[in-house]
């Protein structure tokens, strides 16, 4: 029985109109009215994820982006047409760009399915937008190389340097404890970004963006590129030249996302001193593949992996600093001897293949292992009885003097509680308290915001506090800093041990033994349970089908039927 012919280009995915033929007749007719000559639409066809948008100035440059990758596809012989799809800006959305990542990976996913594409560029950059197109890359199974748009550059400014949102924070700070005026803070508002980019910082964005670099999703020293510099319009044409390529190798995403390339993964986040949020990116990306991480294997690597990079949140440096010093390049040769070197990347090269040579290195800002920023990783997990699943403190940008700590509860419901309290000035809060938000975890119409970075009440402020311990349900930007236990797991409204919390109770945090109680009799646990009832689903739409369908922290706060076996 003779095979039936490999569609490529055009003939991909035709519309079901029950006549291949006719679908493909129709199709050239549509495309030739767009001006295509007859051997322009013959050849391989690279689509082109676009996630431009006038709310998103970290895709500012997007445009300049999708021409650069197009010149690059002619170039290599394919033929380039753009798509766009949901573009993700974190202060653009309500109530948080987290509610809709699932969203733009799902969006993606469809889309590299429907339309006729041999392969693919993925356009993204802003903290959500980068998780979501490798996870619909990942279920799709389109060869595809990821494009992140690149960092801001630091503005310098009366002595010093600033960027977004490390600097952001520390000024907001300052400004509740009455030590920033009006006039200043409106002054610095516009000084935290003044280029287009991500975030200048190893927050989110930059985090993903080495992240995709180490798994094999990114070329080799692309990662890190800033947003505004030729290389990165030359890296853009060299990601269009390399997605007609990659037509010929067939390497798939589902064979470069494997359990070595994640694990990998895990070694350089906590090496960077990374964002918190990564690790619920890569545990979904992981997931659309079958691939579980462990939090507990979190930990043992933690334990043996030294932070190397000098950035803020954890540092002093930016970005741009990162990429000069070496980038991802020299940071991997420090580690290669951490690493599984089997792993491809998009082009079927191996990591040990990669790594052959040695990098060029600054070491200011990418530490020897000799000389680390700290002796062990930056995250760490916690478990016990008020976080069953899990939980994740950044300990690379904690207060050591608080990691071992038992004290009284102040609990706020949520997060209007939150607004409505924290700086009343009858709050009873010490700075020997642990504060608590419950009910902004996934399952909630708060959608997992970024409110973790619970604001130091003002009277505490205003006296000099810097620095409590504090835990919610929700995440924090990878921007922040300070003792954050963030995604405890199970989350209050899904029946977590955190929706029983009451202001008064005790709770003991101990980093040195990875763990997180709540020191409340069972018998008082088990009253509370019993008039305890869980939060009432939005009736429609997408926030609906979130709250049937959304996982925890722990499993990536993908949604169920999209993980693999979903």
């Amino acid at each position: 029985m003779t095979e039936p012919p490999i569609r490529r280009g055009l003939a991909r995915n035709t519309a079901n109109y029950g006549d291949r033929d006719f679908a493909l007749y129709l199709r050239r007719s549509f495309a030739k009215s767009m001006g295509y000559s007859q051997a322009m639409l013959d050849r391989p066809v690279v689509g082109i994820v676009d996630t431009g948008s006038d709310y998103n100035n970290c895709h500012r440059t997007v445009p300049d982006l999708v021409e650069a990758v197009k010149r690059g596809v002619l170039a290599a012989g394919g033929l380039p047409l753009a798509f766009p799809t949901v573009s993700l800006c974190e202060p653009s959305l309500f109530p948080t760009s987290m509610h809709y990542r699932n969203l733009a990976a799902l969006d993606t996913e469809a889309m590299l399915k429907a339309q006729p594409m041999d392969a693919a560029v993925l356009i993204g950059g802003c903290d959500k937008t980068v998780p979501a197109q490798l996870m619909g890359a990942a279920s799709a199974d389109v060869p595809a190389v990821q494009l992140v748009t690149g960092p801001m550059l630091a503005t310098p400014f009366q002595g010093e340097r600033l960027s977004a949102c490390t600097d952001c924070r520390r000024y907001w700070a300052a400004y509740r404890a009455g030590k920033v005026s009006e006039d200043r803070i409106h002054e610095i508002e516009g000084r935290l970004a003044t280029t287009a980019g991500t975030c200048g910082v190893m927050g989110t964005a930059s985090t993903m963006a080495c992240l995709a670099e180490t798994l094999g999703m990114v070329p080799l020293g692309h990662g890190s590129i800033p947003a505004v510099h030729a290389d990165r319009l030359r890296a853009a044409e060299e990601a269009g030249a390399l997605a007609v390529r990659l037509i010929g190798n067939s390497v798939r995403p589902s064979q470069v996302i494997t359990p070595h390339a994640i694990e990998n993964a895990l070694r350089v986040l906590l090496a960077l001193g990374g964002s918190t949020n990564a690790l619920i990116h890569l545990t979904a990306i992981a997931g659309r593949v079958g691939v579980r991480v462990d939090l507990r294997r979190l930990n043992e690597l933690s334990d043996s992996t030294p932070v190397l990079v000098d950035l803020k949140p954890t540092g002093e440096g930016y970005m741009e600093d990162f990429h000069a010093a070496g980038g991802m390049p020299a940071l991997l040769w420090e580690l290669r001897d951490l690493l599984h070197h089997d792993p491809i990347d998009v082009t079927g090269v191996t990591l040990g293949e990669r790594l052959a040579e040695p990098a060029f290195v600054d070491r200011r800002y990418i530490r020897a292992r000799s000389e680390p920023v700290s002796p062990v990783g930056g995250l760490v997990a916690l478990f016990g009885s008020l976080a069953p699943r899990g939980a994740i403190l950044k300990r690379s940008a904690a207060t050591q003097s608080l990691f071992e700590k038992e004290a009284r509860a102040v609990v706020f419901d949520g997060l209007e509680d939150l607004a409505n309290r924290i700086d009343d000035p009858g709050l009873d809060v010490t700075a020997d308290d642990i504060l608590v938000l419950k009910n902004a975890g996934p399952l909630t119409p708060a959608g997992m915001p970024e409110a973790g970075y619970l604001p130091i009440p003002s009277s505490l402020a205003r006296a000099g506090v810097k620095d409590m311990v504090r835990m919610s349900d929700c995440r924090m930007s990878g921007t922040a800093f300070g003792t954050i236990v963030l995604h405890i797991t199970p989350e209050a409204a899904g029946g977590g041990p955190l929706g029983l919390v009451e202001s008064g109770d005790r709770i003991r945090l101990s980093v040195a033994h990875r763990s997180l109680d709540l020191l409340v009799p069972a018998e008082d646990l088990a009253r509370r349970r019993a008039a305890w009832s869980p939060p009432q689903k939005p009736q429609r739409g997408w926030d609906r089908l979130v709250a049937d369908q959304v996982l925890q922290a722990d499993e990536g706060c993908d949604l169920a039927m999209l993980r693999a076996g979903g």
